[in-house]
């Protein structure tokens, strides 16, 4: 008899047992590679597993239905990133998760709060990936931390969220979110990238009590409103297939449709049912280029649209036209095209984006596009035959009249012997250049009438003084007169060289040198008057310039710099370059000054002495290492100006609030590292409406103020990158600019 209980109570005890058993199927110390045979934890039934998925040569870590034939991925680690052959994951002897490349660097890892009890993990049959305790009490929960996907048994609590995958076969994380609001409320939403801020939602329940959304083990998804099970908001239908015949996941996919899947367990068939009622046929939404545009990638739809018409047509007044698009909107933020509703009329810009028809409203958008090349070509041709009907008959006219002929020869004849005479006046009243330069040398005394007497001073730096002044041509010029301080002495000839180099220079985006003075120990130089003053007052003042002016600002620095880097006779690397030495025309162009002093301003440029050229902030290291000095320091010295210049504030800020922002080159580091770069555009709507420009802005910045001068790109690689001719590539991990922060601060 007591043999009898004893077999009925291990058949009550059983299930415990197993269940127990499941969570101690991966001990303290268990490890997985890629190259493993079976590179995956399994669940006990075999129906889920826990490990590497193989994604043609690389793999992703991840959860999956094992007996599904078709990719069913139901949670990612790392990011979504995948990782190479010969990589780890471990369960660490005190209790961590950790995944690792195959030279042993941590690139992901799961610590719980309380890592120091846990003692094993496991694979569960509901697709839960946990960290367990000796008393199997669960410390983390891979259900806690969802990607993309739900399963049954699994909820999403408040401020919970889904996040899509990028693309259908990218699992890095992607442009929609499906949220559980604070207030209750179940919303979908695209988010800008890289930034994260979330753009108006496109779907949500309405509801302002949910509690929780819940896959329950029937199969049915609902939002829980509060108490009761009656209470509640469904998401699916109420006749739904059995778990017990159909494995299930509600996945929110990367065209941002939340879907609810079931594939029959005797069959490897998928079925798709979407639960936000989204009004296509197919269940996908349909991505439509707008008039005049074309997919950037035909076989990804969602990846936006590309431009089919130039950009500029110069020479032509009717290049573009208006293109009418009917019953469609742009979210009120994005603002390229006018939407015209009940007699109102919005203006928006580029970029557009999150459009949408609807047949129910009754506005249309106009849309400003370029004519067709086949168009213009034709118009092109038509202008070129009517100028060869215009030469036919005025060459009959010519040949038709010798009088004409010796006419014309005689007013030519005439008009170039007055144009010699004039030259050679001209020629006896101006005052001494260069050879072969247009540069003028002026006397001390005609520069200190010019300035009267050095009166209104424009600006000061450590080696020079810039004065406001007239010239009294015909007609009287605006000039700024630099007055050198700190000139070393003895170097006349290389004085006069110095300015044979600058004066052949010749950019748009370099101040233009007018002249100088070279009068005993005076040496002053002329340069043209720039209205708007330096970027410095521009960038920091009270009025900020937009996001799209201070990119073509960044641009133009960059053409700058690579032209006297690689473009002229002789390279000359400028060692000052800071917002103060930019300067801006009167139509905001950028104008680079002070560019061919250094070697004017110390007596050896090729190794770093004591005597450090620059700026506290934008000096490159090797400055302070004794290194030889290249064309690297410029580089440098343009990404901390290019951080400034995304961000309006100066590199360094002592009054900062924060000890952590004080740094603008270490802080914006942080940003990139940790996904929050709309924090360095916080209180900018256009930069953190563009977020593909602003990532590849910081990090190109990054890239230029490497530590390691051989780091760094070429300034012409730097303007490619910015200009998107080539990618940029991930920074690399360590913070770049350490060293010079340190002297910084």
């Amino acid at each position: 008899m007591a043999s009898v209980f004893l077999y009925l109570l291990s058949l009550l005890l059983f299930p415990l047992f197993s269940s127990a058993q499941t969570y101690r199927n991966v001990t303290l110390g268990t490890s997985l590679s890629t190259n493993d045979k079976n590179p995956y934890w399994a669940s006990p039934s075999g129906e889920f597993s826990f490990g590497f998925y193989p994604i043609q040569d690389v793999f992703m870590l991840a959860i999956w239905y094992e007996k599904i034939a078709v990719e069913s991925i139901i949670w990612t680690a790392n990011g979504g990133n995948t990782v190479e052959s010969g990589s780890k994951i471990e369960l660490t002897s005190d209790g961590v998760l950790s995944l690792s490349t195959p030279n042993g660097t941590q690139i992901w890892k799961v610590e719980s709060m309380d890592s120091i009890g846990v003692t094993s993990a496991a694979m569960l049959d509901t697709g839960n990936f946990v960290l367990s305790s000796d008393e199997s009490a669960i410390k983390w929960a891979s259900f806690d931390i969802p990607t993309d996907t739900i399963v049954p048994t699994q909820i999403l609590n408040p401020l919970g969220k889904l996040s899509a995958r990028l693309t259908q076969n990218d699992y890095s994380q992607g442009r929609f979110e499906l949220i559980l609001q604070g207030d209750g409320n179940l919303v979908l939403y695209q988010k800008a990238r890289p930034m994260g801020d979330n753009y108006d939602g496109y779907w949500d329940t309405a509801t302002t009590n949910g509690s929780q959304l819940i896959f329950n083990q029937s199969g049915y998804i609902y939002l829980s409103l509060g108490s009761g099970n009656t209470n509640r908001s469904s998401l699916t239908p109420t006749t739904q297939v059995s778990p017990r015949e159909f494995y299930h996941r509600a996945t929110l996919d990367f065209d941002g449709a939340f879907r609810h899947y079931t594939y029959p367990k005797n069959s490897q068939a998928e079925d798709g049912v979407n639960p936000g009622q989204f009004p296509n046929d197919n269940q996908r939404p349909q991505c439509n280029c707008p008039p005049r545009y074309t997919y950037i990638d035909s076989n990804n739809t969602f990846n936006g649209c590309k431009q089919d018409f130039l950009q500029q047509i110069c020479g032509t007044s009717d290049g573009f036209e208006l293109r009418e698009i009917p019953s469609i909107d742009w979210r009120t933020s994005d603002y390229g095209s006018a939407i015209i509703r009940e007699g109102t009329c919005w203006l928006k810009k580029f970029p557009l984006s999150n459009g949408k028809t609807d047949p129910t409203d009754k506005g249309k958008a106009l849309i400003k596009v370029g004519k067709s090349q086949l168009v213009l070509n034709n118009r092109n041709n038509s202008c070129k035959k009517d100028r060869d009907n215009l030469i036919l008959p005025g060459s009959i006219l010519l040949g038709s009249s010798m009088l004409f002929n010796l006419l014309l020869i005689s007013v030519i004849c005439l008009a170039n012997c007055g144009f010699r005479h004039k030259k050679q006046h001209q020629m006896r009243q101006d005052p001494p250049s260069i050879s072969g330069m247009n540069l003028r040398s002026f006397t001390y005394k005609e520069l200190e009438e010019a300035t009267d007497k050095f009166k209104e001073k424009l600006g000061k730096g450590a080696f020079s003084t810039v004065y406001k002044g007239i010239l009294e041509l015909n007609p009287q010029s605006l000039v700024a007169v630099k007055r050198l301080e700190s000139v070393v002495e003895g170097v006349e000839k290389e004085f006069r060289a110095e300015m044979s180099a600058i004066g052949r220079t010749n950019h748009k985006n370099l101040v233009q040198l007018l002249g100088f003075c070279d009068e005993g120990a005076h040496r002053l130089l002329v340069y043209e008057f720039m209205k708007n003053g330096s970027l410095a007052s521009f960038l920091f003042g009270d009025s900020k310039p937009d996001w799209y002016q201070r990119i073509q600002i960044a641009f133009g620095i960059a053409r700058g710099i690579v032209y006297l880097h690689e473009e002229c006779s002789s390279q000359i690397i400028h060692c000052d370059i800071k917002p103060q030495n930019i300067l801006l025309d009167d139509s905001f162009n950028v104008k680079i000054s002070d560019f061919g002093l250094a070697k004017l301003l110390m007596s050896d440029q090729s190794r770093c002495t004591t005597d450090i050229r620059g700026t506290r902030g934008y000096v490159a290291p090797e400055w302070f290492k004794r290194m030889a000095i290249t064309a690297k320091v410029d580089v440098y010295s343009f990404g901390i100006m290019l951080l400034e210049i995304i961000c309006c504030r100066k590199n360094v800020e002592r009054e900062s609030w924060d000890e952590n922002y004080e740094i603008l080159s270490d802080w914006a580091y942080d940003c990139y590292v940790e996904n929050k770069l709309h924090l360095l555009v916080e209180n900018d709507e256009q930069a953190k409406s563009d977020g593909k420009m602003l990532e590849r802005l910081v990090m190109t910045a990054i890239w230029c103020i490497q530590e390691d001068p051989s780091l760094r790109p070429s300034m012409k690689t730097v303007t490619q990158m910015l200009e998107g001719a080539i990618e940029v590539c991930i920074p690399p991990v360590s913070d770049p600019s350490s060293f010079i922060s340190s002297i910084c601060a």
